[in-house]
């Protein structure tokens, strides 16, 4: 049975409540399921959701309140309007409230939010949680990709041998770099967001690295960033033009992050790139979707999205 939930935008206020909401939400369906909590550090560790969030996009962030329990947030969603499209960030809601049509309700914001842009919708979601699928399914966001979600310890003394395709170099990527990354972006995969790529590059967190893959001719084939933090320490964005890109980019970035538990998306339909990361240890953990509203993208090379911030 559904609840009269009303719908609003987070505050600066409110951010504690929403980072302790993804925190308690999202670790209670892994365990409910037999899995391991996602996140292991304490409550506020999550905050580097509405962290990241607002300094993106400010006042993207809405939530479900109760009028019933004194305005108490039961559900929050974050969203990420791009040039090209709309991102719908991690939501969550309140255990209690399961079943009870609060994400449906924030589900449904953020659609209408984009329908009035003339937008799509496009989002990342758990394979493995049937219940969020069929939200988003029954909503009309329909699955383009698989990826697997593969994670490994980085060894101390990093990844040996990483063979990067003859002609080409991987470096740090610099702020003069964004055209060139947002160009490819859009080549291979159809979206601009160049705001994202100057803020992982700005990195003024600490938090954030970022490569790219050089050719002979002084033209981008690649780039992939990453982040180092308790809330989430995952390779992505990136894109590539080919497998053997993708495999160099992902060791190279791997090795910018030594010594620490490292989670990254693959394409499914890229066993070689499985493969090579296979040999160097790592392991599938979880598999997710790649899911739109309208016409789906057409992926013309390799790309690997992530979680923070959302990045169909």
């Amino acid at each position: 049975m559904s609840v009269d939930v009303e719908l609003r935008h987070a505050t600066r206020d409110d951010w504690n409540a929403v980072a302790e909401l993804i925190y308690m939400s999202t670790n209670y369906w892994y365990q409910a399921e037999g899995k391991p909590a996602i996140f292991q550090g304490a409550p506020s560790s999550t905050l580097l959701f509405c962290e990241v969030y607002e300094a993106l996009d400010p006042g993207r962030c809405v939530v479900a309140v109760d009028p019933n329990m004194g305005g108490r947030i039961v559900g929050s969603c974050f969203y990420h309007p791009r040039e090209t499209h709309v991102s719908l960030g991690i939501m969550n809601s309140h255990p209690n409230y399961a079943g009870k049509g609060v994400a449906r309700k924030l589900l449904r914001f953020i659609i209408d939010f984009a329908a009035e842009e003339s937008k799509p919708v496009r989002l990342v979601s758990s394979a493995m949680n049937l219940d969020s699928f069929s939200l988003y399914n029954r909503a009309g966001l329909a699955p383009y990709a698989v990826y697997q979600d593969m994670v490994m310890e980085v060894p101390e003394e990093g990844i040996p041998e990483v063979a990067v395709p003859d002609g080409k170099t991987v470096r740090d990527a610099t702020l003069e770099d964004v055209p060139s990354i947002v160009a490819l972006e859009e080549e291979l995969l159809g979206i601009r967001r160049g705001a994202d790529f100057e803020y992982f590059i700005r990195n003024e967190s600490g938090n954030w690295h970022m490569s790219v893959m050089e050719g002979a001719d002084g033209h981008l084939d690649g780039f992939l960033a990453s982040i180092h933090h308790a809330a989430s320490p995952m390779l992505g964005p990136g894109c590539m033009r080919d497998d053997e890109d993708a495999i160099a980019l992902i060791k190279c970035e791997l090795n910018a992050r030594r010594g620490n538990l490292m989670v990254w998306l693959v394409p499914s339909d890229r066993p070689a790139i499985a493969r090579a990361m296979y040999d160097i240890g790592a392991r599938n953990c979880e598999l997710h979707f790649g899911q739109s509203t309208g016409e789906p993208p057409t992926i013309r090379g390799v790309v690997m999205p992530t979680f923070m911030p959302e990045t169909a």
